[in-house]
């Protein structure tokens, strides 16, 4: 159901009418991926060696980030909060609301790693090293195509 609402949300992003500033719009979806950032530290810290592997933690981080894919991301990407709208304030580019079905298709892949790092962060740290990689590659895979190297 997860997959349907965050895939619907993302196609959905065109469509949807906003009332807050664009500026404070993009603000909040760098706020949204600095939490999810916070949550992935802890996974690869633990994956790196950094910090002792804690099945409990990796859980609480994992489900942290399954939290995260429940909001509606339309809610965070409005139309006109690109960085061409919004110059240095925004490293979205204007291909998300372009296209609508590499967003989908690349959102439901970051949904399912998200479910896979949930079914397998107490399993160990090896099995967490595989499912972190797969949740970076999901993310790494929109960056590439939907995110500028810098403001």
């Amino acid at each position: 159901m997860r997959k349907i609402l965050m895939a619907s949300a993302l196609i959905a992003l065109p469509l949807t009418a906003f009332a807050a500033p664009a500026e404070d719009v993009a603000e909040a979806r760098k706020g949204f991926y600095k939490l999810l950032g916070i949550e992935m530290d802890g996974l690869v810290s633990m994956v790196k060696g950094e910090t002792e592997y804690s099945a409990e933690k990796a859980q609480g981080h994992a489900a942290d980030i399954k939290t995260l894919t429940q909001y509606n991301m339309g809610d965070i990407y409005a139309p006109g909060t690109s960085n061409a709208d919004l110059p240095g304030k925004t490293r979205a580019l204007p291909a998300i609301w372009e296209d609508g079905a590499g967003v989908q298709e690349k959102g439901m892949a970051f949904v399912k790693a998200v479910e896979n790092l949930n079914a397998v962060a107490v399993d160990g740290k090896d099995e967490l090293a595989k499912a972190v990689q797969q949740l970076g590659g999901a993310c790494k895979a929109c960056h590439d195509d939907y995110r500028a190297k810098d403001f």
